[in-house]
């Protein structure tokens, strides 16, 4: 069955389509109610299965002969530790740990807050909760302490695990004083907090509420997978609300496993022991599915790395990981590579190891541009496919199907609409447009198995946030246009389009037109407030490791490009050489803080920014550049 075949039947009988999908995961009690309508105008998938997440990702591979086999690679150039771990070994690991819970009075429906590093034990910790019907909620690890309480009060959980650090190329950063602090700003108090001592430092555990991971399992029997139904939820996951409270997006057991199976087999092409890597952290949604859950449950050897792109300890650490572990395909955001490209403009650290082992690299997160993408092509000589996914979602919306037909992938785009996934752009009224027109990127409702279906507690405003906007549709907040042939353009969230004198104008399409000078190594395009046009862009731009060129020189060749290829209508005038851009943990440039800092408006420290000292910096960098004329 080839690409159309299997979409077209996807949407004409979703039922007998994700039937068929759920026949390939191992169900304690097989569902007969395959799609049921729910409250707030959303939907329930299998609803009268029954399945353990955890027995799925753990048990059900030992059951299967894979029991020798290698589940997770834990690879810590942070650390200079590797460690090799058997899906038998994390069995036994997964049983003791979800024990220890039990003992500390876990049951299923329980929360459980995770704020921990890229350790095995933080998918220890998933897991074991996932086997007793306990959801977790994982909060990066590094977040401050106020933001922590406030998942706290929301999750309201029962116990918190910890470790007593994370590490950040080698600085020590200590995670127990700021889980103290959060229980101290916290309204709700969980009873419990189990801590993982690092060697690196040593915790000081509050007597009465604290525990050492290690000292918490002795004399504690293993405990054993608790049946849950398909529509329990597994965890919940905060991401950024506009009211600047995070939304928690609650998960679901059963249309999750469907999903991540579909995904991992037909998307991303894996099998069973295959070795996937998925370059993120437990944090984010990529960790979810595509780090812990997925590739477990589907039979693969998963990369479990306490690394960086660079400097751990250079800028071929990516291709020293693929080398060693013959990794056959992997994912990553494009601004890791921008990173590596930065201080290896040549990729001549690539040589160094032998990258044959790869199949393909998918990336997401943010836009991929053609320069980034461009010297990828050439260095790794493998497909290099853009494709595009959220937190709400769990699993991508537009790809290829590499496991099924791999089809011709289009610069800019991020593929065509997976399979389950009615993808539609409409106007501002809801009315949908015609191919090659600009607008709002909306899905047909119900949504595929593995989608969100609530927000945590508010489910009114899970409705409101994406049921509202477009009635029938869900509204995915981003903007752009399907061409005639059915591939996706993402140019961008719908709040990053520029208005210049009434002209419409994607800040996405011109930071990929600037991408393209040899000296640029990443930039952002935003919008600045201009009393005569509404607004005008203007171009931060960070220079490539070494790059020599004068600022007006830059400027000038920048302002030229933008003229020749998006148009003088445009009227980008002025790009500004700065040192770093101000991103998310997860490599998000904060495009709606820059514009804010532009135009001296007031802003709330975003709880997500990788490095607060970076504003100053930029605040100061474009103050100077404002002084000399822009807007």
């Amino acid at each position: 069955m080839g690409y159309q075949q299997e979409y077209q039947q996807s949407l004409a009988d979703k039922e007998a389509f994700w039937k068929q999908q759920a026949d390939q995961i191992a169900w304690f009690k097989k569902p007969t109610e395959i799609l049921k309508d729910a409250d707030y105008g959303t939907h329930r998938w299998f609803a009268d299965g029954e399945l353990n997440s955890c027995y799925l990702a753990v048990d059900h591979q030992v059951e299967s002969g894979r029991g020798d086999q290698v589940a997770l690679y834990y690879d810590s150039p942070a650390t200079n530790v590797k460690k090799a771990i058997t899906f038998n070994e994390l069995l036994d690991d997964v049983r003791n740990f979800a024990g220890v819970l039990k003992a500390q009075g876990i049951e299923k429906g329980d929360r459980v807050v995770i704020y921990m590093p890229m350790v095995p034990e933080a998918a220890v910790a998933m897991l074991a909760c996932a086997r007793l019907g306990a959801v977790h909620s994982v909060v990066f690890g590094g977040f401050a302490p106020n933001e922590l309480a406030i998942r706290i009060n929301d999750a309201a959980p029962k116990l918190v695990i910890t470790a007593s650090c994370g590490i950040e190329f080698d600085k020590v950063i200590e995670y127990k004083p700021l889980v103290d602090q959060a229980f101290e700003l916290a309204a709700h108090k969980p009873e419990r907090c189990i801590v993982l001592q690092r060697p690196m430092v040593t915790a000081e555990l509050q007597t009465g509420r604290d525990l050492d991971w290690h000292q918490a399992h002795e004399g504690v029997e293993p405990a054993e997978c608790v049946p849950v139904l398909s529509t329990d939820p597994l965890y919940i996951l905060y991401t950024s609300g506009t009211t600047g409270l995070p939304k928690g997006i609650v998960r679901d057991n059963g249309s999750h496993a469907v999903a991540l199976m579909y995904a991992l087999r037909n998307i991303y092409g894996m099998n069973a022991g295959d070795v996937w890597w998925g370059a993120s952290d437990i944090g984010w949604v990529v960790g979810h599915s595509f780090i812990v859950y997925g590739p477990l449950m589907g039979g693969c050897s998963a990369i479990f790395y306490e690394g960086k792109p660079v400097r751990s300890p250079d800028a071929g650490a990516f291709w020293r990981v693929i080398d060693e572990y013959g990794v056959n395909s992997m994912f990553a955001a494009p601004t890791a590579f921008r990173a590596i490209r930065k201080e290896d403009p040549e990729g001549a650290l690539s040589k160094d190891y032998d990258l044959s082992s790869l199949r393909w690299l998918f990336v997401a997160g943010e836009k991929l541009d053609s320069s980034t993408y461009s010297w990828l092509d050439g260095l790794l000589g493998v497909p290099v496919i853009d494709h595009w996914w959220q937190t709400e979602t769990g699993w991508p919306m537009t790809a290829p199907l590499m496991g099924v037909e791999p089809v011709a992938t289009r610069l800019g785009s991020t593929c065509v609409p997976v399979p389950g996934y009615d993808i539609q752009v409409v106007d501002a009224e809801g009315s949908e447009l015609e191919a090659g027109e600009h607008g709002n990127i909306v899905a047909r409702l119900p949504m595929p198995p593995g989608v969100a279906q609530t927000i945590w507690n508010n489910p009114e405003r899970f409705k409101q946030s994406y049921l509202t906007a477009f009635p029938g549709y869900y509204h995915t907040g981003d903007g752009g246009f399907i061409d005639e042939d059915g591939y996706v353009y993402i140019t961008g969230r719908t709040d990053d389009v520029i208005n210049v004198s009434g002209h419409r104008l994607s800040t996405g399409e011109m930071e990929e037109v600037i991408a393209k000078n040899s000296a640029v190594a990443e930039c952002a395009v935003i919008a600045v407030a201009d009393s005569l046009k509404g607004h005008v862009p203007v171009g931060l731009v960070v220079l490539k490791q070494g790059a020599e060129v004068e600022p007006e020189d830059l400027q000038k060749q920048l302002v030229d490009l933008v003229r020749a290829e998006v148009g003088p209508l445009a009227c980008f005038r002025q790009a500004v050489v700065v040192q770093r851009l101000p991103k998310t943990r997860s490599g998000k440039i904060l495009r709606a803080i820059l514009r804010k800092i532009a135009d001296q408006e007031e802003y709330k420290m975003p709880s997500t920014i990788d490095d607060e000292s970076i504003l100053p910096e930029i605040t100061d960098t474009i103050a100077g550049a404002k002084v000399g004329g822009f807007a």
